[in-house]
């Protein structure tokens, strides 16, 4: 005996109109968040992709592993953004010794 799946019946998209200027999403698009390769978040971070992987290889950056695929959340970005600000220098000097 042979098993099908069932399957509901696909709803079609609303066209665009004067009413309705915004393309129909799906629900997973408006919920999935968005992740960035090695090489797409080296980019936007402005970093060596080999210095990015050898940081989330050894944990000491905020990464998502998808199976044994690297990817990099928003949130893991602006985390690494955040953990590598650092405040100004003062411009005081120190006395000289005489």
């Amino acid at each position: 005996m042979r098993h099908t799946a069932r399957h509901e019946p696909r709803q079609p998209q609303q066209p665009l109109t004067d009413n309705n200027t915004t393309a129909p999403t799906t629900h997973s698009e408006a919920s999935a968040p968005r992740v960035h390769t090695p090489t797409e978040a080296a980019t936007l971070l402005t970093v060596p992709e080999s210095w990015l992987r050898r940081q989330a290889g050894q944990r000491k950056l905020p990464c998502t592993f998808l199976g044994r695929h690297l990817r990099f959340s928003d949130a893991d970005l602006q985390a690494i953004i955040t953990a590598g600000a650092r405040p100004a220098r003062t411009t005081s000097r120190r006395p000289r010794r005489d």
